[in-house]
Order: C-alpha cells, then sequence, then structure tokens
C-alpha cells in the first residue's frame, strides 16, 4: 500500500449519504470536515431570536440540523454517540478555504451535473495538489464531472460510490475517470477494504456502475413479473427475502425504505442511457409505478408506499398493503406456497436453489422466471460493466445484502441445469458462458488450497480472486482443515499452531454439543497446538443458551440434571479462562446470552465492529448463568481498585444485566464493559475479523503465554450493596415500573453480585460466586413464570415482559 496517509476528510453535502459517510470516517477514528451552503432566508426560530443571515449559527444551521438529525436516527450511522466531537461543521462560504488541510475530499451534493461541477470549480481554488478528491455519485459519469478541471485534480479524481446506509452496507465501488492515476485506484481499494470495512470493487464508468445496474434490473424484473404471475406484494416480499439469503424488508417493503423516487431515477437513468442494453424494455416503469409516483406514495418518506401503517379508530395498529390491481390499501394477506414448505429442513440457503426452481406451483415458476432472467442479464453485463464476474457477486452481496450473488446462485443450480431453465424462457446466456462449458469448466467458482477461484473468460481458466490474503474463508477450509467434529461444532486447523471452534448449530445456540466441543477443542490445542479462536462467518457469533434444552429440563421438573447442564456451562467458561493456551473470542452479529459469556471469559475478544452483545436472560425470568453474572460482579470490582465509588459502579453493572442491556456496536460494548479497553480489540471489516484473531493468538503464543491464576481476590460487598438494591427493586415495583417476577428476578441477581448477605466486604473466589449464580438460576426455573417466558420465547421467538 502507499504511503499516503487519511488524517483528515472533507465532507461537501451534508444530507443522509453526506452526515452518514461522515459519521462512518469518524467512527474509524479519522478527523471530519462537514460542510453544507448557507441558508439563504432566516427561519421562525432565527427571526424571534433576532438573529441575522450573518450570524455564525445561522450560516451554519443546514449543516447542523443535518449532522444532528443523523445522529437521532435508527438505527446508528454511529458506533458512539462520542465519536462525533471527530466532526467540525462548517459552510461552504466561510470554511471551504479549510479544505486545503484535508487529506481526501468527498462531494456528496444532489445529483445534478452542473451543481457538482459548480462545487468542484469552488474547491479546486483552495485544494493543495495531491489531495484525493471523489464524488459519491450514484450514477452520473466520472468522465462528464472533472471537464474543464486541471491536469492534477482529474489525475486525483473518481467517483467512490457508497451505499445507504454508509456504516452498515458494505459496498464501495470505486470507479475511475478517463485519467485517474492507477495509484490511486489501488490506494482507495485497499483503503476501503481495510480501513472502512467495505468491500471495495473497481468499476467500470457505465451507467448506474455494477450494484445499481444489476440491483434496479432485479428489482424492474419483478415490478413487471408480479402481474404476469398474478402475484401479491406479501407473496413477492415472502419469496425474495430470508427464504433465498436476501434481506428480511425483501423486496417492496426495501423499495419504501429506499424511496420510490430514488428507485425510478436510477431506472431512468439507466434506460436513458443505455439504449444497447437487450433488457430495455423492463427498465421501463410499469402503469402501477407511475400512478405511486402521482401520487406521492413513495415509501416510508410519504408515510405510505406499497405498504401503509393504518390505526383503526379503536387505536388497533396494522401494516396495509396495496393491492396492485386496484390501486387501494387492504389488510395484509398471509403467503404461503408449497415449494417453500419444501425448504424448511435445508438450513443453508445455498442448498435451496436446486430445489426452488423445481417448484411445481407459483412459487417454482416465480423462481425459474426470475432467476433466469438475472443470469441472462449478468452474463451480458461482462465486459460492459465489469471485465471479471466476481465483482458483479461482491457487488450485490456488499451493496443489497444478498447472501449469495447471482454466479454463485447459478453454481448452485448448475450451470448447464440453468441454461437449460433459461432456453425454457426463452433467453440465452452470452457467448462466453457456452465458451466456459466448452472448455471444460463447469461452475463459475472453485476451491483449493483454502482459496477461491473464479473463471476468468479471456484466459478461459480458473484464477485466484485477488485480495484473499488478508483473510480466512472458514467455508474454504472448513473439510480439508477439519480436526475434529460433532453436531454443534466443527474444529479447523488455521495453521501456526492455532485451532479455530466453528459454531454448527441452529443460530449458534450454545447445547451441550457445543460445550462438548470447546472443550474438546481446547484439549486439543493443550496438547498439540498454540492458540484457540471461538469463531465463525455466519449471520451471528451466537444468539446465546439452547432454552429449548433448559425448558424440557425444567418442565420436566429433572432438576438435578439442569443443575449438571449450568455446572457444565459454567466450568467450560472458566476453562476457556484458564487453559494453558490462550483462548480468543471473535464475535460479530449478535453475541447475546450465552454468547456474551463465552467472551467474557476468553483471553482476549476480537470483536468486528457491528456486534451487538448483551447478558439477556432477564427476557426469559432468569439471570445469566453461565458465569456472566459472577463475571459482571468480578468487574465491577476491578473498578473498585481503581479508585471508582464501590455501590455506584456495581450498580452499572447490575443494571447492565437487570435491564438485558445489548450495546450497538463492539464499541458501545466498551461503555458497558462487556469488552475491556487496552485488551480486547475490534475490526472494522468482518472478512479479516479470523485472520485477525489468529495474529493475536500467535502473539500472545509466541510472547509466552502463561495459565493464569485463578482468582480468590474479589471483592464482594455483602449487605452493604444487597440492602441498596433490594431497596431499588421494591420501590420500582411498588410504582409499578417492574412486576412481582421481574422483582424477584432482579432480587436474584442482586444476591449473586452482592455475594450474598455477608455482615461485611469479603475477598471471595471465583468458584464462590458460580455457585450462588448457579443456585439463583436453578431456582428461578422452578417459577412457573419463567417456564411461561420460556415457551412465550420459544413459539412466538420473542421474550415475554408480565
Amino acid at each position: 500500500m502507499s504511503k499516503r496517509r487519511i488524517k483528515k476528510v472533507a465532507i461537501v453535502g451534508s444530507g443522509i449519504m453526506g452526515s452518514g459517510i461522515a459519521c462512518h470516517f469518524a467512527n474509524i477514528g479519522v478527523d471530519v470536515l462537514l460542510l453544507d451552503i448557507v441558508p439563504r432566508e432566516l427561519n421562525d426560530k432565527e427571526k424571534a431570536k433576532g438573529l441575522t443571515l450573518e450570524d455564525k449559527v445561522v450560516r451554519n444551521r443546514l449543516v447542523n440540523d443535518a449532522l444532528k438529525a443523523s445522529l437521532k436516527s435508527k438505527p446508528s450511522p454511529i458506533y458512539s454517540q462520542a465519536f462525533a466531537s471527530r466532526i467540525t461543521t462548517g459552510n461552504l462560504e466561510d470554511d471551504i478555504a479549510k479544505v486545503a488541510d484535508v487529506d481526501w475530499i468527498m462531494e456528496v451534493v444532489v445529483e445534478r451535473l452542473d451543481i457538482k461541477q459548480q462545487v468542484f470549480e469552488k474547491l479546486e481554488k483552495y485544494r493543495t495538489p495531491g489531495t484525493l478528491i471523489t464524488s459519491n455519485t450514484s450514477g452520473i459519469p466520472i468522465k462528464f464531472m472533472n471537464e474543464g478541471r486541471s491536469e492534477d485534480f482529474q489525475k486525483h479524481f473518481c467517483g467512490t460510490h457508497f451505499f445507504n446506509p454508509a456504516r452498515y452496507l458494505k459496498l464501495f465501488e470505486i470507479i475511475p475517470g478517463p485519467k485517474t492515476d492507477a495509484s490511486v485506484l489501488e490506494f482507495l481499494n485497499e483503503y476501503g477494504e481495510k480501513f472502512l470495512g467495505k468491500t471495495s470493487v473497481v468499476a467500470k464508468d457505465t451507467p448506474a456502475f455494477i450494484g445499481n445496474r444489476i440491483g434496479i434490473f432485479s428489482i424492474q424484473s419483478l415490478f413487471h413479473a408480479v402481474k404476469d404471475l398474478d402475484l401479491t406484494i406479501e407473496e413477492v416480499d415472502k419469496l425474495s427475502g430470508p427464504v433465498i439469503g436476501r434481506p428480511k424488508s425483501a423486496t417492496f417493503r426495501t423499495v419504501d425504505v429506499v424511496g420510490l423516487d430514488t428507485l425510478v431515477h436510477v431506472a431512468n437513468g439507466i434506460r436513458e442511457n443505455c439504449p444497447n442494453d437487450e433488457r430495455l424494455e423492463l427498465f421501463e416503469l410499469p402503469d402501477f409505478i407511475n400512478t405511486m409516483m402521482e401520487n406521492k406514495w413513495l415509501g416510508s418518506k410519504t408515510k405510505q408506499g406499497f405498504y401503509k401503517k393504518s390505526v383503526s379508530a379503536e387505536g388497533k395498529k396494522e401494516i396495509l398493503s396495496l393491492d396492485l390491481n386496484t390501486l387501494e390499501y387492504r389488510s395484509a394477506k398471509k403467503a404461503k406456497f408449497a415449494t417453500l414448505e419444501m425448504t424448511k429442513t435445508i438450513d443453508k440457503v445455498v442448498d435451496r436453489f436446486k430445489v426452488l426452481v423445481k417448484g411445481k406451483d407459483k412459487a417454482g415458476e416465480f423462481y425459474r422466471k426470475s432467476f433466469t432472467a438475472l443470469f441472462a442479464y449478468v452474463s451480458n453485463r461482462i465486459p460492459e460493466i465489469s471485465d471479471e464476474l466476481y465483482k458483479i457477486d461482491d457487488a450485490m452481496k456488499a451493496g443489497f445484502g444478498w447472501q449469495h450473488g447471482p454466479f454463485q446462485i447459478w453454481d448452485a443450480i448448475g450451470v448447464e441445469k440453468g441454461i437449460e431453465l433459461m432456453k425454457a424462457e426463452g433467453l440465452e446466456p452470452a457467448a462466453w458462458v457456452n465458451d466456459m462449458i466448452a472448455s471444460g469448466n463447469t461452475s463459475f467458482y472453485t476451491v483449493k488450497e483454502g482459496a477461491s477461484y473464479y473463471y476468468d473468460i479471456p484466459s478461459k481458466k480458473q484464477t485466484k480472486i485477488p485480495g484473499q490474503d488478508a483473510f480466512i474463508i472458514l467455508d474454504n477450509i472448513r473439510k480439508t482443515n477439519e480436526v475434529f467434529k460433532n453436531s454443534g461444532v466443527v474444529i479447523e486447523d488455521l495453521g501456526d499452531g492455532i485451532l479455530n471452534v466453528e459454531f454448527q448449530s441452529k443460530m449458534n445456540t450454545i447445547g451441550g454439543d457445543v460445550l462438548a466441543g470447546l472443550n474438546k477443542g481446547i484439549d486439543l490445542a493443550e496438547k498439540d497446538f498454540a492458540g484457540l479462536i471461538v469463531g465463525n462467518q455466519a449471520a451471528n457469533f451466537s444468539v446465546g443458551a439452547n432454552i429449548g434444552m433448559i425448558f424440557m429440563m425444567a418442565a420436566e421438573q429433572e432438576y438435578d440434571e439442569l443443575n449438571m447442564a449450568i455446572k457444565y456451562f459454567q466450568d467450560t467458561m472458566m476453562r476457556m479462562r484458564y487453559s494453558s493456551i490462550p483462548t480468543i473470542s471473535a464475535p460479530h452479529g449478535m453475541a447475546l446470552g450465552g454468547g456474551c459469556e463465552l467472551s467474557l471469559h476468553a483471553d482476549k475478544v476480537v470483536a468486528a465492529a457491528e456486534t451487538y452483545m448483551g447478558l439477556v436472560e432477564f427476557g426469559v425470568g432468569v439471570i445469566p448463568g453461565g458465569g456472566g453474572s459472577k463475571e459482571m460482579a468480578l468487574r465491577a470490582q476491578d473498578l473498585f481498585q481503581k479508585g471508582d465509588v464501590q455501590l455506584n459502579v456495581l450498580q452499572e453493572h447490575f443494571l447492565t444485566i437487570g435491564m438485558a442491556k445489548v450495546s450497538t456496536s463492539a464499541y458501545e460494548a466498551f461503555d458497558l464493559n462487556l469488552l475491556q479497553k487496552g485488551k480486547d480489540v475490534v475490526v472494522v471489516n468482518k472478512d479479516r475479523q479470523i485472520a485477525v484473531a489468529k495474529q493475536h493468538a500467535m502473539l500472545m503464543a509466541n510472547a509466552g503465554y502463561t495459565q493464569p491464576v485463578k482468582r480468590k481476590d474479589i471483592k464482594v460487598l455483602g449487605k452493604q450493596a444487597l440492602g441498596m438494591f433490594l431497596v431499588g427493586t421494591d420501590s420500582m415495583q411498588d410504582s409499578n415500573y417492574i412486576s412481582e417476577h421481574d422483582m424477584k428476578i432482579a432480587n436474584k441477581l442482586a444476591y449473586v453480585m452482592a455475594g450474598g448477605d455477608l455482615s461485611e466486604p469479603t475477598l471471595v473466589n471465583e468458584q464462590y460466586l458460580l455457585d450462588l449464580e448457579r443456585e439463583a438460576f436453578l431456582s428461578l426455573c422452578t417459577e412457573r413464570k419463567t417456564l411461561e417466558r420460556i415457551q412465550h420465547m420459544l413459539t412466538k421467538g420473542k421474550p415475554l415482559r408480565n
């Protein structure tokens, strides 16, 4: 990588996109200057205060209001509200000269070429030569934007297209202009992946680039198919959502969130600027879309689109759906298909595609039509929008949240089978696909020696996908590097003496097989290896303990077995902490309950930035029983030693459990003391997480890791703390803030975290607290209300509060 460093960026334009990008740069520690235009007139509040257009608060009103709104939005664009201090606001008249001091200027103004050109003309007057300058355009040709600019400007200029929301969507398209220097593209490609945590894709300067060209085609194709197949919008969303590895918002809900006007703008741009597109007719807007545009039914921003929230006279809330035949809203209809029933037992999405296209009902017809249209379209976009097929898949996965890209889905169905289905629909693949099969290549992708390869069209052979060396892809090494396997885990040899325990249970819940696998991993590592990682690359790290197992034991009153099961969990967590090899947890996504407890007991946590961690057991009527209650008491006392007020610190840790707090990012987990500053680390790019965890495990092993000495110096406060907690819970119950059962759970937790009803502060060991924790957990499992909550959780999928 070049020696270019990004210490400060200027973002010009503070709308939803500009503010979101500013927040994400602040997330990764970069100093941000956020600029926007000066208001032309005072608002009513400013008039009432007697302000003028010359007052700074007025001149910066637009940028400050936009950033404030962004920081309040949900989901939050920023990892921690404290990071907002890294953003300085200003305006394009008073503060434009400050761009001379930044390393990267990014324009994020309205999608109009004339306005963008005016902004660039202003910026060039103050820009320091050599400074990166990019446009976050979603489709305006880069070659038109830098016309009339200096040679240095054009050399350092290109498109850098973030997808909204910038924090969460991983696609980062880099679009070179006619004179963009190759070193600039190389730098941005690596910076996007390594620092911004993105999937960087260098795209060609074609309308809508890669992500939107394919994504909008896919949506427009469904718009036209919905009436041909006589499907409702609920049915399309059922068919095009999680069942095929797409977001829950599927098609129509996604359009409502993004805004119908945004989609129409891009679709019109493609239709007007791609006259040779063989499926141009699909970019024509159906009549129902035109009517919705006229009615301003644009989605969430106008309170109605394909869906509309309704409140009846009795105050009952309901989500209404748009009937595309009558264009009137009606109550939602449940969508059900026999083809989908056939996939219920198939856990892996990639294994469902073959089954879906064989369906004999309307769903099967939908999949055959939509997949074949997509396959034909993407094959014909090479080399127009990209020379490499993997870039199209990367763009769709990172920009639209698809679990599998078009060519990966085609591979899953079978390339030749896909062509057969295509022909049945009157479609043909691009000539290069037939050439590929003729050359003996029967798939678009292969895996060799742990690396992914793609079919390279010019050379007619499988070529290694670049940029993989920074990653460890578990899917690629699972079979060849397997050391042990049971129904709950696979243990893989990552090389260099490091093992990885990968959960394989449903939702990565922690039950007996997973605990056995963790113990086996530690046994193997202590005998023949140097370190152990617990990590996976599923959607979530772990949603916690297997509550179904707990419910069955409690319902059958098998309390001895339940006691043994909880002790086994606790003992396994303690092995994570007190083994002779370094243990590292690599949480990402949801790391809840037992998943959080596992991370609390590892020697080090290498967390993905998007980690939502918390001890959430209160929701099902129990306290953390796998060492979590003990650990929060221990961590509170460790803060006592740093001079903090004892009771206040203990109370904060008690409330973290009692309120089932879940961090909205890994950085927020530090604030909750679920992650520890100076010990645990955060990785912005989840794809790098296992590789980074391995580096830390090796470093700890090579530094001479020694098995820790068991703690027996934990200061508990006894009655002093217990009295405070009991008064508090009693007061909350009297005020009807919590139920009687909630108070019972809270008092059990209080007893554990206070260390019992000891008459004075006392030093205890971890086992003492673990025994209190287990006893409290078991006693709560005898409660009828607890069993009702667990049963509700199992049947409804969400905690019951009563």
